[in-house]
């Protein structure tokens, strides 16, 4: 019996003592934005508090700017709309699609270097200035410029009718798997950090 408790008691503490202990990163955001009803645009500033509550220290974080998805066909929701025989996006003017641009990465108030994934344009690797620990913070802050597409997908505008979702520059999420850099989708839920979020 004795042998038998003590073999059960070592099996439980190989398979829970090496789980990995959960976390989630925090990202408070404050975000000043200005809509523009007759450009039908988003005129905006963020700044967010991003705390590595993760056990592994961090180079870079990506960064989800989903109002890309809306510019051109290559990207994956483009992709994913020929796919399923949707073809209203394909077949729209350049005028009536949309995207973010005008960002200007700062951390820390550090101007950073920053790119583009290399499949997606609506996603971003943004370059610390230094490493940011387990338990640190960082600030980080971006104007940035948005031209609403027509109603393709959760984010648009028919006439003044305005349906503003996935808008602002975001970080992917970073759990116990890594980062999670994902392109928009118009099938499919999103991952995204919890935060606290000031817009005015």
């Amino acid at each position: 019996m004795k042998v038998k408790t003590t073999f059960i008691l070592l099996l439980v503490q190989f398979l829970y003592g090496n789980e990995i202990q959960y976390f989630q990163q925090m990202v408070k955001f404050e975000i000043d934005v200005t809509l523009n009803d007759s450009a039908h645009t988003l005129s905006a500033y963020e700044r967010l508090e991003y705390t590595n509550n993760s056990p592994d220290t961090l180079e870079y974080i990506w960064f989800h700017l989903w109002p890309n998805a809306y510019k051109n066909d290559s990207t994956a929701f483009a992709k994913q709309q020929i796919k399923s025989g949707r073809r209203r996006f394909i077949d729209s003017d350049e005028e009536d699609r949309g995207f973010i641009d005008s960002l200007n990465f700062l951390v820390d108030g550090i101007e950073v270097k920053w790119e583009n994934h290399a499949n997606w344009i609506d996603v971003a690797k943004i370059m610390l200035p230094n490493l940011l620990l387990p338990g640190k913070s960082v600030i980080i802050e971006t104007p940035f410029f948005i031209k609403l597409p027509l109603v393709f997908s959760r984010l648009g505008h028919s006439g003044k009718h305005y349906e503003v979702t996935q808008w602002y520059p975001k970080p992917a999420v970073y759990d116990h798997k890594g980062w999670h850099p994902m392109a928009y989708l118009n099938m499919g839920e999103f991952y995204s950090e919890f935060g606290i979020f000031d817009v005015k």
